[in-house]
């Protein structure tokens, strides 16, 4: 069975590039599991699905293989990849050594940045509050990644953004597993609760403690996520 029948087309941007477009709207496929680990992924159907030409669909593939979301053997298959364990914690590592060095930066701005850095934060907040009541797990996870880009681009290093997104795919799926755990959405937006509380007070190693304890929420889930679903799960390498 085609694993993208059961699945709405997306109507693409025209005034867009369409391959940039089907590398977002497979991510976001794979990320959210509506594409399992293990899916053959073919390029015709892929094409029919999107309404376009394979040239796209092969160089949106060939991005998500360099974020591993993917497996390439050439001439034969491209199939959606289990998730390795490794390149998550690696992941992990690089992300919070750049924001706690970035949390630590957005403490000392001048006043005027600051306090509208710390107003979009609030607002990020009021916006993942009403993904809590009711539930929707795709806005909040949406709304928690608006939540850390804001800190890049006020740090004005927003291509470290795009960086970490490059090499955070296993990661990701990890905290979409493990976020409809109860209690875990509410924990998420009580994490970034104290991280603004402590950049609004200019507070950076209360920040920083903050921001251990968030990026550390899906880590310590990790053997937990492997037993209940081992099929999905690698030790290290594929």
């Amino acid at each position: 069975m085609n694993a993208l029948e059961k699945l709405a087309p997306p109507k693409l941007d025209r005034t867009r590039q369409s391959a940039p477009q089907v590398f977002e709207a497979l991510r976001e496929l794979i990320v959210s599991f509506q594409l399992e680990p293990g899916t053959l992924l073919q390029r015709a159907e892929l094409a029919e699905h999107f309404g376009i030409s394979q040239t796209p669909i092969r160089d949106a593939l060939l991005r998500l293989g360099e974020e591993q979301l993917v497996d390439i053997f050439p001439q034969h298959a491209t199939v959606v990849s289990r998730i390795d364990l490794s390149a998550a914690l690696q992941a992990h590592f690089l992300r919070r050594a750049i924001e706690l060095e970035i949390l630590t930066m957005l403490c000392a701005l001048p006043e005027a940045e600051h306090g509208a850095l710390v107003e979009r934060l609030n607002a990020s907040l009021a916006v993942q509050q009403s993904a809590l009541e009711p539930l929707d797990v795709s806005k909040l996870a949406v709304a928690d990644q608006a939540f850390h880009q804001a800190l890049y681009e006020t740090a004005q290093v927003g291509p470290l953004w795009a960086l970490v997104r490059r090499q955070s795919g296993h990661v990701d799926r990890l905290r979409r597993l493990n976020l409809p755990v109860a209690g875990k959405p509410q924990a998420i937006v009580r994490d970034h609760r104290a991280i603004v509380s402590a950049v609004a007070a200019r507070d950076a190693p209360a920040a920083a403690q903050a921001l251990r304890l968030h990026l550390a929420g899906t880590l310590s889930f990790v053997d937990d996520i492997r037993q209940r679903y081992p099929q999905w799960i690698v030790a290290s390498g594929r």
